[in-house]
């Protein structure tokens, strides 16, 4: 069922994107050089599907790195908890297993006492 609904999703878009470089195929210059636009020093022609991929791959990138950056607060938060887990979990064992036999209470096969 998941596989149907990515293919639902992703035909679509991958159609589009298909259509996208058909209709943009045609070269234009991208210069790197704000400050001399009859005689930049550096350009290169692209055809214009080719630096929109280029620009939404940056993005995603660039999205990426952002996400993980601010998410480092929590990751380091779960490491310190799944160690404090373990560090009880360890101290749990070993209290039970240092603990005598003869303390635990004894339940009556009769019932209760009332």
């Amino acid at each position: 069922m998941i596989r149907f609904l990515k293919a639902l999703v992703l035909l679509p878009v991958a159609v589009v994107v298909v259509l996208l470089a058909v209709a943009n195929r045609e070269p234009v210059q991208l210069s790197f050089d704000p400050f001399t636009p009859d005689a930049p020093a550096f350009v290169t022609s692209l055809p214009l599907f080719a630096i929109l991929f280029a620009a939404v791959m940056l993005g995603v990138v660039i999205g990426g790195v952002a996400t993980w950056l601010t998410q480092g607060k929590h990751r380091r938060a779960r490491r310190y908890y799944r160690r404090e887990v373990q560090q009880l979990k360890t101290e749990t064992d070993r209290m039970r297993s240092e603990r005598p036999a003869s303390t635990v209470p004894a339940l009556s096969s009769t019932g209760s006492s009332y």
